[in-house]
């Protein structure tokens, strides 16, 4: 078996989020991670590629996030579908989930399973750690994939290329979002590979020494 691992990127309209698909080459299952708003890419992808869903990872509750669940369960019942538990109740809330305000209420099925800051996560040959950085939503997690080459991390909205998330939003918090950037992903080797919610990938050692948004507050 391959230790080579693929990460497809597919982006919704109209927030620009980022849908990944992950698989370890030779094998036909995978890992979808926050099915954005158009379900419809990430089915024809997988069905393109005949893969097998094994899981369904939520990095946080808002609704460009998670829009793309309910077509996921409804095509693959059995795929196990994870979330923080800080941001569970966002799941089923459109008003906490932020859709609400948008006019176009969204909900999803619930968690299959809940998780909290050290657990571990396994499925489609990956293994990942979870980390809480809550800032952007009060339940964020990332998940520090373990024993792959280049290290990665799916970040969803906490650090981007140039960029972070927003701490503006009813449950943010600059300080927390800032404090769990420095701790849990600037202490990670520099060629980590960070996979976020919007935009581009980069890399932990090049955001810890480029990040305008961080730089010159970075203790």
């Amino acid at each position: 078996m391959s230790s080579t691992y693929h990460v497809r990127r597919i982006v919704s309209a109209p927030f620009a989020e980022n849908t990944f698909v992950a698989r370890f080459e030779g094998r036909d299952d995978c890992l979808i991670v926050d099915p954005g708003l158009e379900p419809e890419q990430i089915v024809a992808y997988v069905e393109r590629e005949q893969l097998k869903p094994a899981m369904i990872l939520n990095t946080h509750g808002h609704a460009d996030h998670i829009a793309g669940n309910a077509e996921m369960k409804r095509l693959w019942p059995e795929c196990p579908l994870v979330i923080g538990r800080g941001d569970a109740p966002k799941l089923s809330s459109a008003a906490l989930n932020l859709s609400l305000g948008f006019g176009m209420p969204i909900t999803s099925p619930p968690a299959d399973r809940l998780l909290d800051e050290g657990d571990i996560v396994s499925a489609a040959g990956f293994e990942f750690k979870v980390a809480e950085i809550p800032g952007h939503s009060i339940g964020h997690i990332v998940f520090i994939a373990r024993g792959a080459w280049p290290p990665f991390v799916f970040g969803g909205d906490v650090l981007f290329a140039g960029s972070t998330g927003r701490w503006d939003f009813p449950d943010g918090n600059r300080e927390q979002l800032f404090h769990g950037i420095r701790t849990k992903l600037f202490t990670l080797p520099d060629e980590t590979v960070v996979y976020p919610g919007h935009g581009q990938r980069t890399t932990t050692g090049a955001e810890k020494s480029n990040n305008p948004v961080l730089n010159g507050d970075y203790e």
